[in-house]
């Protein structure tokens, strides 16, 4: 028997008729790290009214890049879409999800391929900064340029795919300690999303993340038991 099968349209909005209804998004008192990991929810209704500063962006992305990444390179970079219009623009390319114009802004994190680019100014720095000695700095910065230049298009994008994954999981739980909600979403067109927003080719899509004040909780979490996805020691 052929089962019915939704549309990706169909399939990615659904999921807000699972939400609990009536209920708003819990405002935290405490922002300690176990609370705001607890009680972060993927919440896909927003007041389409509310307007974020650009400061307050600016500081949940500061917080953001605090994560680590592999050899410090850093190769997220981020797109802010706050404008309406633009955020209309990129509606249909995120298959109508309605967070995506109710938001206050969307970010969408990106992965630079060739971040590696940048261990000079990097770790010039820590050398600025007494951190490093430069008779250190030198070799290490050539074995980076050397090494990560030399990955496969596969391999330098999973490096920055991981790292781009970090940073999208720092501005999340930052979002909700300053009181703010989000929703992660792999569900776009990437190729379109390029191509309107004009990304440069080393820089690839990650996700695209809502930003700004919920107005109805995310469901609650429902999570498959430690004791099955846990092994210790070997397979």
């Amino acid at each position: 028997m052929t089962k019915n099968i939704m549309s990706k349209e169909e399939y990615l909005n659904k999921s807000k008729e699972l939400n609990i209804p009536h209920e708003k998004p819990k405002v935290l008192t405490d922002t300690d790290f176990i609370t705001v990991a607890k009680e972060r929810r993927s919440v896909r209704q927003y007041d389409a009214e509310y307007v974020m500063t650009e400061e307050e962006i600016r500081e949940i992305l500061e917080i953001a890049i605090q994560a680590p990444s592999s050899s410090n390179l850093q190769p997220w970079r981020f797109l802010v879409i706050q404008d309406k219009q633009t955020q209309q623009e990129l509606l249909p390319i995120a298959n109508n999800q309605q967070q995506i114009v109710d938001a206050s802004a969307v970010i969408a994190v990106l992965a630079d391929i060739e971040g590696y680019k940048n261990a000079e100014c990097i770790y010039g720095e820590l050398v600025n900064k007494g951190i490093m000695k430069n008779e250190i700095k030198e070799p290490y910065v050539a074995s980076i340029m050397h090494n990560y230049g030399n990955f496969s298009a596969e391999k330098a994008l999973s490096v920055a795919m991981i790292d781009g994954g970090l940073v999208s999981m720092q501005i999340m739980l930052a979002a909700k300690a300053k009181g703010y909600d989000t929703v992660p979403m792999g569900g776009f067109d990437e190729a379109k999303f390029v191509d309107a927003f004009n990304v440069p080719e080393n820089f690839k899509p990650v996700m695209l993340i809502s930003l700004g004040k919920g107005t109805k909780a995310g469901f609650e979490k429902v999570r498959l038991p430690l004791d099955t996805i846990l092994t210790w020691n070997k397979y």
